[in-house]
């Protein structure tokens, strides 16, 4: 470790005026609406093997972290549009 980091750790944090830290109530009142989110999502979906084109997998991948959310938004998209379904027929 360099000594610029270590010196860094040693400092005291500074708080920009407009974005004071966190009260204890605040984060209290956060972790309350995380645990509301979390109780009202939907049932987990299951998992499923599937099968792409090596292209296909590589243009989702280079989305990043994330990218079989993604791909599971765009099948739930294409699945509830039936005007999507009716070209590939």
């Amino acid at each position: 470790m360099n000594a610029d980091i270590k010196a860094a750790k040693k400092m005291p944090p500074v708080y920009d005026p407009e974005c004071p830290p966190s009260t204890p109530e605040a984060l209290a009142e956060f972790a309350a609406m995380a645990r509301e989110l979390r109780k009202n999502r939907r049932n987990p979906a299951p998992v499923v093997a599937l099968r792409l084109m090596p292209d296909v997998l590589a243009k989702y991948k280079a989305l990043g972290k994330g990218y079989t959310g993604i791909m599971a938004d765009v099948l739930n998209y294409a699945a509830n549009n039936p005007e999507i379904l009716s070209k590939v027929r």
